[in-house]
């Protein structure tokens, strides 16, 4: 069986689908199955992102894009190094 990668958008519009359905008062086993995801795999998105909206997911994912960002910069250093130094001894 194939595995499919949840985003995180989709991750907490599941567990706020388990929390509304496990509050009318079906067995949460029997809502996990019904969101298709695992007890394990509920388990663990609730301790990741458990009482998170979408706001604060957005919050959350800005740092990381940032993140990104400047390990790419950083990445390219090296390079522009590389070519600055061959350029001032004439070697191009």
């Amino acid at each position: 069986m194939a595995r499919k990668h949840h985003k995180s958008e989709e991750i907490v519009l599941k567990l706020r689908q388990v929390d509304v359905l496990a509050g009318q008062g079906m067995a949460r086993p029997d809502v996990i199955r019904q969101v298709s995801i695992s007890e394990q795999t509920y388990y663990r998105w609730r301790k990741h992102y458990g009482g998170m909206g979408t706001g604060q997911l957005k919050e959350l994912k800005k740092p990381q894009k940032e993140n990104d960002q400047l390990g790419r910069a950083v990445a390219d250093l090296p390079l522009d190094k590389q070519i600055l130094a061959e350029v001032a001894w004439g070697n191009f």
